[in-house]
């Protein structure tokens, strides 16, 4: 019974961060209120407040939880080596490790990507999430930072910013991928970002 109970919380917890993320994605996160994603989710105000304590905390659980994910998969028998963590993979340094965690992520992008576009516009309004996105791409800078560091791969004061620029490629690829004719096939596009990553990081 208590296991049952476990699953019930944890799915509607689910229900509301997949509702949240859908009102903030066709209303704006300015214009969403409590009541709204409580009703998408079927359920009350009195229970989001169970789970949630503002909207904000849901916003964040958002980031924590899913963008997350792209840094920190663990390998696993149906993933294989494409789900080492980007420490790991900057570590190793080869073209086909970075290939692989690049595919992987962008395997990501269509869940990502709106969550990294709502947060960055729910910053602009709530004070509680100002540089939330940006503490995650931090977050990534110091993973590049740190497999650079693994591997004594550049100098000291070069590790950072050259996770500072292979990040920024990233994300700017990431955001605009979907919305750009940029006359590339996907596997084209990240043959190129291969190179680029391989060439900044190795």
């Amino acid at each position: 019974m208590a296991n049952l109970r476990e699953a019930q919380k944890q799915m509607t917890r689910r229900l509301l961060l997949q509702s949240g993320l859908e009102m903030f994605r066709t209303k704006g996160y300015a214009a969403t209120t409590v009541d709204d994603i409580a009703t998408a989710a079927g359920t009350t105000r009195v229970t989001f407040y169970a789970y949630f304590s503002s909207r904000s905390e849901l916003m964040k659980a958002l980031i924590d939880e899913q963008l997350n994910e792209v840094l920190r998969c663990g390998s696993s028998p149906e993933q294989g080596s494409t789900a080492q963590d980007l420490r790991a993979t900057v570590a190793d340094g080869t073209p086909e490790a970075i290939a692989a965690w690049l595919r992987r992520t962008a395997d990501s992008w269509p869940a990502i990507r709106p969550i990294i576009r709502i947060g960055r516009d729910a910053a602009v309004v709530d004070p509680n999430l100002t540089g939330l996105v940006e503490r995650w791409m931090e977050e990534a800078i110091s993973e590049i930072e740190d497999g650079l560091t693994t591997a004594g791969r550049f100098e000291p004061h070069q590790r950072r910013f050259r996770g500072v620029l292979a990040m920024a490629e990233l994300d700017y690829v990431a955001q605009n991928w979907d919305r750009s004719d940029w006359k590339l096939t996907r596997d084209q596009m990240l043959d190129e970002l291969t190179t680029s990553w391989a060439r900044l990081l190795t």
